[in-house]
């Protein structure tokens, strides 16, 4: 019965495939790289509407160009080559995104977070930061920032890290003051505790490569369509001073903005306080996890010339199995990790094919000629723009980043005046700060929404405020720093 009241999201990826293939292909565009886009926009909208989770969509996707290679994947020329053997080269792409070093280091980053969960680390740094900043609600405005500010490098689920740590956290907080939802007592502390919640997991989302699962993937499609990509310390540097800025100015700034009746008081660094003693003191397999934690860091900050970010992050995973951090029924049963490590693989490889059929570099070329006669830094400026607006279409960060990314990098790479490192990292930053302006943008939204603390109108009208100011800011970062860095 769900299947039959659903059914139109089942038809719409069909629909969109077929009415796209009986379009004639626009000139200077091989027929089969038309009919590859057709099943690629197919899948994206898959993704949007979800008949069935993500990984699947994306499978299913992979399926169908595989199958069908011989009229979507290799041209006429490539199948008359003498010894051509497109079966065993439609699978070698087929399974080219799980051979992605990205795919691993973003596996990696899910065992991370599954140590500091099980250990009761990232619960700790909460807590401990709480009961320090708690006793002023603008200090515990930084409080909730700097646990997700700790906790993100390692943590590249941005849900995990937002629903699954810091609200359960943050949530028994506005009743200690009796700030109950859906009441006006709700504006006493629990409007600014959850919309400093939300807004310190889109800041935080966009300061590091492995904080959310889509900058991953921006950087898995960057790869393929120009073979560079950004390393874990490029990321980090080029967004250090935005990061500075707005880690420093977000919390004072709701708090201006979006001011709670109730200044300070001591309730939480007391109910922290006895949160704290029910854990006990810092145990061996925290401290182990500690360590391992920074030492990670210092290695894809300092030592990427030397060593993998992804086998960093695998041999710390080993050492965690070693050391008994977490085990191996932990890997096999992290349902999370292995959805993302599934989709991820398989829209790096769509990414790979839409390049591979040319279809990008036609695309920028297109959007190339179009803007010609304006300087790179304006095409630089209105791209990012109208990237960052259209976030307001997509309930899906996955399905936002696979659908528009690929066409904003193949119009930078059509235009090399236009810095390509700069241009992408601006655009990973637009993913996870763009996650503010809408109560579905991505997936800790509709959690911080539903608390009841957030009217309607309070979030869309304070997300399209915070929202503009960060994209002012990281317009002007990424035309003053990001070169200099990058």
């Amino acid at each position: 019965m769900a299947i039959l009241r659903n059914y139109w999201r089942y038809l719409a990826p069909l629909a969109v495939i077929v009415i796209l293939a009986l379009i004639p292909a626009p000139a200077g565009l091989e027929p089969h790289s038309w009919l590859y886009f057709a099943v690629f926009m197919g899948v994206i909208v898959g993704l949007i509407l979800e008949p069935v989770p993500g990984a699947v969509v994306a499978m299913l996707g992979i399926s169908i160009i595989a199958i069908l290679s011989p009229w979507l994947l290799f041209s006429p020329a490539q199948l008359a080559e003498p010894g051509f053997k497109f079966t065993a080269k439609a699978l070698n792409w087929a399974v080219s995104g799980f051979s992605n070093s990205v795919i691993w280091l973003i596996f990696a980053a899910f065992m991370f977070g599954t140590g500091y969960e099980k250990t009761g680390l990232g619960r700790r740094i909460a807590l401990m930061l709480v009961q320090k900043m708690g006793h002023k609600t603008l200090f515990l405005g930084y409080a909730v920032m700097f646990s997700e500010l700790l906790l993100a490098p390692v943590t590249p689920s941005n849900s995990a890290r937002g629903a699954g740590i810091i609200y359960p956290i943050i949530r028994n907080l506005p009743p200690l003051y009796h700030s109950q939802p859906g009441s006006a007592s709700a504006r006493s502390v629990g409007s600014y505790i959850m919309w400093m919640g939300i807004m310190a997991n889109c800041v935080t989302s966009a300061i590091f490569l492995t904080a959310m699962a889509p900058n991953l993937l921006l950087i898995g499609l960057m790869k393929s369509a120009s073979g560079a990509a950004l390393s874990w310390g490029q990321w980090f540097t080029g967004m250090l001073p935005l990061s500075i800025v707005l880690v420093l100015l977000t919390p004072w700034l709701a708090y201006v903005l979006y001011p709670p009746t109730i200044k300070s008081g001591d309730q939480v660094p007391k109910w922290a306080s006895e949160e704290l003693r029910a854990m006990g003191p810092l145990c061996c397999r925290e401290k182990r996890m500690l360590g391992f934690m920074v030492c990670a860091l210092l290695l894809w900050i300092f030592a990427g010339d030397y060593i993998d970010a992804a086998m960093v992050g695998y041999g710390v995973v080993a050492l965690m199995l070693v050391t008994k951090i977490i085990s191996w029924d932990d890997i096999i049963t992290n349902k999370a990790a292995w959805s993302v490590f599934f989709w991820l693989a398989s829209l790096i490889a769509l990414a790979t094919g839409l390049n591979n059929t040319g279809f990008i570099a036609w695309f920028g070329q297109l959007l190339a000629k179009g803007m010609s006669g304006y300087s790179p830094g304006l095409v630089m400026v209105v791209l990012i723009a109208v990237f960052y607006g259209l976030r307001y279409f997509f309930a899906s960060a996955t399905a936002y980043t696979s659908a528009l990314a690929p066409m904003m990098i193949a119009a930078a790479v059509a235009m090399p005046a236009i810095p390509l490192p700069v241009f992408s990292l601006m655009i990973g930053a637009a993913i996870g700060l763009g996650s503010i302006l809408t109560p579905y943008a991505t997936g800790p939204s509709p959690i911080y929404y539903g608390s009841g603390y957030l009217p309607t109108s309070d979030y869309w009208r304070y997300g399209a405020i915070f929202g503009g100011l960060f994209l002012v800011l990281l317009i002007a970062t990424g035309l003053l720093w990001m070169p200099i860095i990058l």
